[in-house]
């Protein structure tokens, strides 16, 4: 072969390499493993830990009338830091009183200690073994958050949660636990058409269908439930005042506006700590 002909085939690869390279997605960019929380982005089959920037940061104190939560989950979050045995954790109940940002303050008061917060969508739920894989052999402690879980019938993802919960013949990793909320306390729609293939014996003892066991299976796996309650009109206004507080109200417009922000949560339909936060908002930008 010639030089020339060499410098043509050259020329040609080239060329078709450009083309290549127009229809093939970029690489994903490199992690930052900095950042103190991440969310998991997807480009066609490629998936990696896309560093957030502006943390969306809440204190512990911000949280009212759910002391009880707290302490579980803050006492199982700090045995996970210190490398104890720890437990997943499902928390479910009434919109709008506290469990999402419950573990965004989990990594406002630990996220300096090594503790790292990963965002999934339920949609790519089955890619739960390959972050778990991503960030294994990390010294930080990473706590998975999937918030708002909850599945149809026949959605992969689902057993994707289970192999990474407890199930599956590999470990998923002593620096990795789950953090989920949702509405559902078994995650999956149950219908009364599932209660036609329970059995029932002539001592009265009844034995759920196999339908039924499949669905209660995965939260079962979730070794710490915690269960999220609307909140009393006491409580829900004892929020609308810290809100109020913490936006500069002085104390006369705080007792001012009781009955407006009664009136708030009737026509949102909800007495949570949402309302109330968000009924703070419009109050104090009138009168501060």
């Amino acid at each position: 072969m010639t030089a020339n002909d060499l410098s043509t085939l050259i020329g040609r690869a080239e060329r078709v390499l450009a083309q290549l390279e127009a229809w093939l997605p970029p690489a994903p960019p490199d992690i930052d493993w900095t950042a103190h929380a991440f969310r998991w982005r997807k480009r066609g089959a490629r998936g990696w830990l896309d560093a957030v920037q502006n943390v969306s940061s809440i204190d512990m104190r911000d949280l009212q009338h759910i002391e009880r939560q707290k302490s579980i989950i803050d006492r199982n979050t700090q045995h996970f830091l210190h490398k104890k045995p720890a437990n997943n954790v499902l928390m479910t109940g009434a919109r709008g009183t506290g469990k999402s940002s419950l573990v965004k303050a989990m990594l406002a008061a630990y996220g300096d200690q090594g503790l790292r917060l990963i965002e999934v969508d339920k949609a790519d739920m089955g890619d739960l073994g390959d972050i778990v894989d991503l960030v294994s052999g990390r010294p930080e402690r990473f706590i998975i958050f999937c918030d708002d879980l909850s599945f149809e019938e026949g959605e992969p993802g689902y057993k994707a949660l289970k192999s990474v919960l407890d199930g599956s013949v590999s470990a998923s990793g002593d620096n990795v636990l789950i953090y989920a909320t949702s509405n559902r306390r078994h995650l999956m729609p149950e219908y009364m058409s599932e209660n036609l293939s329970a059995k029932h014996q002539s001592d009265g003892e009844i034995h759920p269908g196999e339908t039924v066991e499949e669905k209660i299976s995965l939260s079962e796996r979730f070794g710490l439930w915690l269960s999220f309650y609307p909140f009393k009109q006491d409580d829900y206004l004892d929020i609308v005042n810290y809100w109020l507080a913490e936006h500069g109200c002085s104390q006369a417009d705080i007792e001012a506006s009781r009955t407006e922000a009664l009136q708030w949560a009737l026509e949102r339909g909800s007495r949570s700590g949402r309302v109330a936060r968000q009924f703070a908002r419009d109050w104090a930008a009138r009168h501060v």
